[in-house]
Formats: structure tokens, sequence, C-alpha cells
């Protein structure tokens, strides 16, 4: 038995899904006649409360046609440091924007609006103009730490009031909702686009999404087509992500107390430096230097764990739906069984 806590991307479908996929209706999305597809960014819209969306291959997709739609060449976009935009989207924002990028070092990635508003450019033709703020919920690099509407909305006023768009990273953003439960329709009235990612936490196979404006997804087809993203019959993929979206939201709940449970049993190891605070359904924490990184990879390997190192001396364990309670049991006996 192979326990894979490496990403919540590693998911496959589960029996379920696989039915919907094959039942799907489907047609060409290039000419908007994938009857799954139109239902999928239908349903997703009408959930947050947007007027429309697209459907993409992938999250950093999605992300980077947002910037797009909302900068131009010479603007700067404001994001946390730790920002899945900028570290894991490569380069993208130079490439395909032509936009700098304002860093800021924010608690455990979350951005304030008294930091974003020391950060924005004056109106001078030495600095790139500040247009765009990106959010992420929730947070990778802040081991799944989550904002709520009421951290949300004073960002999206000052963002308002400054002229700048506000996009909202949110490939993990069921995570943050079932823990928060806020109304998803909230965020649709904060944030000028939103991607929210399938493939993770909800276990489909591909896919994110794109939420908007009408005229800003009128758009960000153009742009998708220009990245390559037009898919055809794409609706097989499409009725994966219904599926998880009608069966899958909820039971994140569990991916979070097996996550919270990991991180109870890592604080009380002797070779744990610390771990981070375990919001939803990820585990980051540091081992003690007398131990490597990479010694613990291959030690859990052999027992058939599988995880990634996510910097000096870090490992980061993800759950997710492909991860049940007795091997999370497996996990945390192979953890107290440890030689150091």
């Amino acid at each position: 038995m192979i326990i894979d806590l490496r990403s919540d991307t590693v998911t496959r479908p589960t029996s379920g899904m696989l039915d919907a996929m094959f039942s799907a209706k489907v047609g060409d999305d290039v000419f908007g006649e994938d009857e799954a597809v139109n239902a999928l960014e239908d349903k997703a819209a009408s959930m947050f409360g947007m007027d429309s969306a697209m459907f993409c291959p992938s999250g950093t997709m999605t992300n980077q046609i947002a910037i797009k739609c909302f900068t131009q060449p010479l603007d700067e976009v404001i994001a946390d440091e730790t920002a899945h935009v900028y570290r894991y989207e490569g380069g993208g924002i130079a490439f395909n924007s032509s936009a700098s990028v304002r860093l800021l070092n924010g608690d455990r990635g979350r951005l304030n609006p008294e930091l974003i508003k020391s950060h924005i450019n004056p109106d001078n033709v030495h600095h790139p103009k500040s247009s765009l703020v990106v959010l992420e919920n929730t947070v990778n690099r802040g081991g799944g730490s989550i904002y709520t509407i009421g951290q949300i909305k004073p960002v999206a006023d000052l963002c308002k009031a400054e002229g700048l768009k506000l996009h909202l990273d949110g490939a993990r953003l069921f995570n943050a909702l079932v823990e928060t439960n806020d109304d998803p329709k909230e965020y649709g009235k904060l944030f000028d686009g939103i991607s929210i990612c399938l493939s993770k936490g909800l276990g489909a196979p591909v896919g994110s999404l794109l939420l908007g404006s009408k005229e800003t997804i009128k758009y960000a087809r153009r742009v998708r087509k220009v990245l390559g993203g037009g898919m055809r019959q794409a609706g097989f993929l499409a009725a994966a992500g219904i599926y998880a979206l009608d069966n899958h939201i909820d039971r994140l709940k569990e991916d979070h107390r097996h996550a919270k449970m990991l991180g109870e049993v890592l604080t009380g190891l002797p070779f744990i430096k610390s771990v981070m605070p375990v919001d939803t359904n990820i585990v980051i924490f540091e081992l003690d230097d007398t131990f490597p990184a990479e010694e613990f990879v291959i030690k859990l390997n052999e027992q058939n764990v599988k995880c990634n190192t996510f910097g000096h001396q870090m490992i980061r364990f993800v759950t997710h739906l492909d991860v049940n309670s007795e091997m999370i049991d497996q996990v945390i006996n192979v953890l107290k069984k440890i030689d150091v």
C-alpha cells in the first residue's frame, strides 16, 4: 500500500466521477458547443455570484490569464513573497504580461490593507504602475493558512479606493470555505477575478476555472487561445469537475482532520524542530539540523510513504481523498518508529 502525501494533485477519479465522465455530453468547446463545459462554467459562476467562467487545463493558466487581463506592460503586481503566482508559475508574470512584482512579507502568506497600502507606488514615471493585488487562499507555503471574508473585505475596499484590481488564487479555496463557512457569493462581490482548482482537494483529474465579469472572461478566452488552452471535447474533463463540486466539497473536512492528526504527532517527535499551525490539509514542518530532509524522505519512502522536501530542512505533507484513516494511522506508526 503506497501512501502518497506529496500533494493533493495525485488523486485518481472515483468510480462515481468516472461514470460521470463516460456519460458526459460533449461538443467542440472552442465553438462554445460542449454541453458539459458550459454546464460547469455556469455552475461555478453561479456558486460565486459572478457573471461568467472559463474552463482551463490548470490553475497556472487561469492565474496567468487573469494577470494578463488585469495588467498592462510596465504595471506592477502586488503579492506576498510566498505567492504561487510568483514562485511556482515559471516566471509567467514577466513572460506573459511584461509586469513587475512587488513582493510583501505577510503573515504566513496573508496580506492586510496597511501592508499593501504602504507599497502602492506613486503616480511617477520612475515607478511601475501598481495595478493588481493577488491574494492566495489557502496559502500553500503558509501551511494551508486561511483568509476569512472579514480579512479580505478591507483589502478589497482598499483596492477599490486606489483603483487596483483584485485577483484570488483560490487553488484550494474550498478548503478555506469548509472551515470558515463563508458564503462563496461574498467572494464574487469582492474580487475582479477568482481562480478555483478542481484537480487538488476536489479530486478531478484535470482542470481549473477562472471566474469574472462577462467582459473579463470574453478577453480571457482570447488569451487562453493564444496560450494554446483552447480545448475541444473537454466535456469529459468538465464532467469530472461538476461531479467534484457536487460531491467532494464537504468531505474536505476529513482531509483537515487527518492533517491535524499528523501535525499533533509530529509536534511531539524529538527530531522535529517546528510544525506550522495546521489549518487545512497541508502540514509543513522543519526537521532538526542533525536529520537531513533528504534522508527523511528516503526513510519514509522505504516504508511506502511518499513526501517531498519543501525548502531547507522543510517537509510538506498534503492529505487528500485518496488517503483514508487507515493510511493516516500507518503514517503515524512509521513516524513514531523512525530511528535517527
